[in-house]
């Protein structure tokens, strides 16, 4: 059937768009390719870039982990009354749910939504999954966070096929392997890419070939130019440029005037559809912290050290994971009145050592001397990163040998068994007897047999 073929029987929701919103939905697979008909050859070589998304993916994470919450409406996030939502489900979603708005307001507007804490070890792990089906296609891998990342596959076109081909295999892999729903962009650049995938969503595929990427691109409002917050819209608005169309047709020399030089010219690029920036397959950490947001202000100093102990511990787990160790160890402090203070100490030689980590931090918050001023948020972060190969300054008054041991045995611990698994005695509770009496009465983790994958 020819594109106008029937349009005047079907519903006005479901005529096709003017030239430049025009999308073609094919079939159940979710695919969308601008323009609404076959990539041409040259199209198809022009496609290169690809951004992955997962849908929902916190959310997602807990449906695999538990099947009885599928199709029900589920926040994660933390669950007091300061707590904000961290990833919504698209069923909570359409009650009008939100990642990163506050648990109490999603709670209200959706009464029957299950909330569920996060489970970051999971989290981690179904990542971890998902990046090695990517390096199965390409090296040229741009991690952008656990459930995102930019992928250039113009390299594996012979073996593999188009950008298309192989973002279709993704998507299948991905499914099968893991069940979790990927939404790819396909383009020629990241900026478009990243645009398609956001259009794609969720459980799409959405491709914006280089010959139609301006009828695409044009007609959405100015925001979504990468860049653009409230203050440069404010700026665009009071010239009267509402769409990308609107940027791109004005002179790069008044954007640089009304804007600034930098943000001029990078305006006038994207808005014509230019983005040169490359894939960039790793970029090294600049910082690893753990943050602590409590349900009600604090002001016990001994319950304060014993937080800034919790995140001490995360921090350390979190730098041997990623084979990193640093040397500037950070204490950060939200009050009551939402005022932050950080306060920094570098010490001689890197560690991943969390007993290392919390004794400078619990010095830089005794030195502050707060008494009993109620705290809000405690954070410590390490920075000033370097590989695990970096040199070790050996310590006269302990082993250091044993206890680097003893935290990778805890470490392989709470990788088989969860984060809850095992802890230090002095953050178990404060009554640890109902700490010890809830971890005996939690469910064990089911063991399954290891299968062998070419028997299935």
């Amino acid at each position: 059937m020819g594109e106008g073929d029937g349009q005047d029987r079907l519903p006005a929701s479901r005529r096709p768009r003017p030239e430049g919103k025009r999308f073609q939905r094919r079939g159940p697979t979710g695919e969308v390719v601008v323009g609404g008909h076959p990539l041409g050859d040259g199209d198809d070589a022009g496609l290169g870039v690809l951004h992955a998304d997962l849908d929902a993916f916190y959310a997602s994470v807990e449906v695999q982990k538990d099947p009885k919450l599928r199709g029900r409406p589920l926040l994660v996030g933390g669950t007091g009354s300061r707590g904000v939502v961290s990833s919504a489900s698209y069923e909570a979603r359409a009650f009008g749910c939100r990642n990163a708005m506050p648990m109490g307001q999603a709670r209200r507007l959706c009464p029957a939504a299950v909330a569920i804490p996060p489970d970051f070890a999971s989290y981690r792990a179904y990542s971890k999954r998902v990046m090695t089906l990517f390096q199965s296609v390409t090296p040229l891998i741009e991690p952008l966070a656990l459930d995102e990342a930019f992928l250039d596959v113009r390299g594996a076109r012979r073996l593999l096929g188009g950008a298309l081909q192989i973002a279709r295999l993704l998507r299948a892999r991905v499914l099968e392997e893991t069940g979790l729903t990927l939404t790819i962009g396909v383009a020629g650049n990241k900026f478009l890419a990243k645009l398609a995938s956001t259009r794609g969503k969720p459980d799409g595929l959405f491709v914006v070939p280089p010959s139609r990427s301006l009828d695409f691109l044009h007609p959405l409002p100015a925001e979504a130019l990468w860049g653009v917050g409230p203050a440069t819209i404010a700026s665009l608005a009071r010239y009267g440029l509402g769409t990308v169309g609107d940027v791109a047709r004005t002179p790069r020399e008044t954007l640089e005037r009304v804007l600034g030089p930098a943000v001029g010219a990078q305006l006038a690029e994207l808005a014509w559809g230019r983005d040169d920036r490359p894939v960039v397959p790793f970029e090294a950490a600049k910082s690893v912290g753990s943050e602590e947001t409590f349900a009600s202000d604090i002001d016990d100093p001994e319950r304060i050290a014993r937080e800034v102990l919790r995140c001490a511990v995360r921090v350390g787990q979190r730098l041997r994971e990623a084979g990193l160790t640093g040397r500037t160890v950070t204490l950060k402090l939200r009050f009551a009145d939402f005022r932050t203070i950080t306060r920094s100490r570098t010490l001689p030689a890197a560690s991943d050592n969390d007993n290392q980590l919390f004794i400078v931090a619990r010095e830089l918050l005794h030195k502050l001397r707060l008494g009993r001023t109620p705290i809000r948020l405690v954070g410590v972060s390490v920075s000033n990163l370097a590989g695990e190969g970096a040199p070790v300054q050996l310590e006269l008054r302990n082993d250091g040998a044993a206890w680097a041991a003893a935290v990778r045995a805890a470490d392989a611990v709470r990788a088989r068994f969860g984060d809850g698994a095992l802890d230090r005695a002095s953050l178990a509770a404060d009554r640890p007897e109902e700490a010890f009496e809830e971890a005996r009465q939690a469910p064990r983790p089911r063991r399954e047999r290891l299968v062998n994958p070419d028997e299935r």
